[in-house]
């Protein structure tokens, strides 16, 4: 047998990124936090995997660095192990057969340091998870790939001061001998590796109700539960806003995690989306401004979570939807118009081509910064993009694109090619090739409707 090597699913932007031989059923991981958040967390990770690779496997990998490996058992069986870059590579004690259902149990350390990569955020009072977009295995291991998404169980023990509160809904709360509880939390609907969530601190849970009764639950420091609320009583109205361009919520439930920490983004985690506290406390921006990022984290639910991605080059689906959206619930609440803010990207936007590539194809990200990818060309790039199409299909085409969109791939992956097929087919007519500019071209195209628009480079 050839030596271990770290393998990949053959992802552009992350070529080590996935493991391929088996598809991930279920994960049921456990943490145990000891109220410090400086210090590792003892975890179990349990994995429910079907064979896939024609020949079986006689090893495979999972994603997974950082944490230290006590020990990996398959199908009830100790299994040899060995790490290989940000790979562990697992010798199961007997050989696998393709379609054979593999369970494997890994018992590991999770740690907290490297704040910036390691898909833990240290907050005041505990910690959080930003796992976007290849560090859930530096939490725990993984098929870490958008395309194999899968079942999520969370089970948590902490001191029993602090609150946990995970994705999906609490399933159970169990009081534990030292004075800790262990809370478990499951989600309903399949969610990619990248987009879990797990809050532990000195928090405060406010549940209130949206659209058609949909539960919601917000996750606040306790100290600033009061100076927030005004903030929490918009999210059933902007859900509101988005259901009616786009159908109902996709998920079980829905919140904002305001988390005590600097991070320098908001992250839509699946049912809990996070969010620096200061985004809506200092006051340094007007009330427009916060309110679009929630729409925008929220739009995200069904562009991104519920629809996810194949490959991380299909991230302007995520992105430039949600930039959408967050665009046109501004313009309404006083924000710029929505012209004036495509006008004004459109002439910076040859400027983000070069200088990180086109928002289908961007450039890979800088060597220790794997966040790189997430760029101006892929948010407001993709926007433009979006616009142009409505100006070519009509404003009523597009927004049934855009019901369908969301309606035909709900709970799975889908890539740019499927995008633009459905374009073809909503409007009529092959747009492929119009497509192909505006995601691929070195320059951006002319912009439909407006020939007096000039892009940076024209």
């Amino acid at each position: 047998m050839p030596p271990p090597e770290p393998q990949g699913v053959g992802d552009r932007l992350f070529p080590e990124l996935g493991n391929p031989g088996y598809d991930v059923r279920a994960y049921d991981i456990a943490f145990d936090y000891s109220g410090d958040n400086t210090k590792p967390l003892d975890a179990r990770t349990v994995i429910d995997a079907d064979v896939t690779a024609e020949d079986g496997l006689s090893r495979f990998n999972l994603d997974f660095t950082a944490g230290k490996v006590r020990s990996v058992r398959v199908n009830g069986r100790p299994a040899k192990r060995q790490s290989v870059k940000e790979d562990l590579v697992v010798t199961p004690a007997a050989a696998l057969r393709k379609g054979q259902r593999m369970r494997v149990e890994i018992r590991h350390t999770s740690p907290t340091d490297k704040a910036a990569t390691s898909g833990w955020v240290r907050t005041e009072d505990g910690l959080a998870m930003a796992n976007q977009a290849d560090a859930a295995h530096r939490v725990f291991p993984s098929n870490d790939h958008p395309s194999d998404k899968a079942a999520f169980t969370f089970r948590v023990t902490a001191p029993k001061a602090l609150t946990v509160v995970g994705g999906g809904q609490l399933k159970r709360k169990a009081h534990r001998s030292g004075g800790r509880t262990e809370w478990t939390y499951r989600l309903a609907h399949p969610m990619a590796t990248e987009l879990a969530q797990v809050s532990i601190g000195r928090s405060s849970v406010r549940r209130s109700e949206g659209p058609h009764g949909l539960p919601l639950r917000d996750v606040v420091p306790r100290k600033d539960r009061k100076a927030l609320e005004p903030w929490l009583e918009k999210t059933p109205g902007q859900l509101a806003w988005l259901e009616n361009r786009l159908g109902r919520y996709p998920f079980e439930t829905y919140g904002l995690l305001m988390a005590d920490a600097s991070t320098g983004f908001e992250l839509e985690t699946q049912t809990l989306s996070l969010f620096e506290k200061e985004l809506f406390t200092s006051g340094a921006v007007p009330d427009w401004y916060p309110e679009s990022i929630m729409v925008h984290e929220a739009a995200h639910q069904w562009f991104g979570d519920s629809v996810t991605p194949v490959t991380w080059d299909d991230l302007w689906l995520n992105e430039g939807h949600a930039t959408w959206y967050e665009w046109l619930y501004a313009a309404e609440r006083g924000g710029p118009s929505l012209a004036s803010r495509v006008r004004k990207a459109y002439m910076e936007s040859d400027t983000w081509r070069r200088k990180f590539g086109p928002p289908g194809r961007l450039h890979a990200a800088e060597p220790g910064n794997k966040i790189n990818i997430f760029r101006k060309s892929v948010y407001d790039g993709s926007a433009i993009l979006l616009f142009a199409l409505r100006e070519k299909i009509g404003a009523q085409a597009f927004d049934r694109l855009q019901r369908e969109w969301v309606t035909r791939h709900r709970d799975a992956n889908a890539s740019s090619d499927d995008f633009v097929s459905l374009v073809n087919e909503v409007s009529g007519e092959d747009l492929s090739a119009f497509l192909d500019d505006w995601l691929y071209a070195e320059k951006t195209p002319s912009m439909p409707g407006h020939p007096r628009w000039r892009s940076g480079g024209r």
